[in-house]
């Protein structure tokens, strides 16, 4: 049993400064895995410690994902080995073309039987890399999968649904992506990360340019709203009814 997990390294947002144009500067922001993703490494660990398999995290992205700290964070997190494709020519892809450059880089993977994946990114939030891949795989895919359970050839996925659950099973191979309630991240202690530099890294290039479907026009953030700066002295007569007014027309 191999098991694969699919994560993303995207910048920093705490580090991401909103220009006085509303554009958006990563100068300053440090790679780190999406947050989304942490929870399909933890839940992907836990099924392999439990189905006795192998893991193995899969990235791809810009040259500057060959990170030393990124890549020994991943395995410190209960993966057993790395593969990454790091070109620039895999910058800032679409949706589509990460698909494509992950099925790429599942091939280096050797012979893999489960790809879980995070239910999005904490950049775009597309939702759309899990069907896209499965589509490239020529696999079947399940989302929301609120718990995931490795059966032999098979898995059982709990599907967290707006209004119930539904249980699945689904034949291997397979792509699963995974909400945030699926598993919680664990905290790598030194012990981990000492022993993660000793794990295998396998960085390559890319094998050939990855076709976008999306061309994106502008990134700018959200305008701010102007505040009012209402101020209501508790002092005066009617002060609590007038909050409240002000209050009901903002809603």
């Amino acid at each position: 049993m191999r098991i694969a997990v699919a994560f993303k390294a995207v910048p920093d947002s705490q580090d991401v400064q909103v220009a006085s144009d509303r554009t958006l500067d990563f100068s300053k922001a440090k790679l780190t895995i999406s947050e989304y993703d942490k929870n399909a490494i933890e839940a992907g660990a836990r099924a392999a410690a439990a189905s006795g398999g192998e893991t193995v995290a899969v990235t791809v992205g810009g040259s500057d994902i060959d990170n030393s700290k990124l890549k020994k964070d991943v395995l410190a997190r209960g993966m057993d080995r790395l593969v990454m494709l790091a070109d620039d020519a895999l910058a800032g892809l679409d949706a589509a073309a990460t698909a494509s450059a992950l099925a790429g880089a599942l091939s280096k993977a050797g012979d893999v039987d489960l790809v879980l994946c995070g239910d999005g990114s904490a950049d775009d939030y597309a939702q759309q890399v899990d069907v896209q891949l499965a589509e490239k795989l020529g696999w079947p895919v399940v989302t929301a999968a609120a718990q995931v359970e490795v059966n032999g050839a098979t898995t059982v996925i709990v599907r967290a649904l707006e209004d119930c659950t539904e249980t699945v099973e689904v034949e291997l191979p397979a792509v699963v992506s995974v909400t945030p309630d699926a598993a919680e991240p664990r905290i790598p202690g030194m012990k981990d990360i000492l022993a993660a530099g000793k794990k295998p890294m396998e960085v390559s290039a890319a094998d050939g340019p990855c076709e976008r479907a999306l061309e994106t026009v502008e990134c700018l953030a959200p305008e701010q709203a102007a505040r009012k700066q209402e101020i209501v002295d508790a002092a005066n007569d009617g002060a609590i009814e007038k909050l409240a007014a002000a209050i009901k027309a903002a809603l």
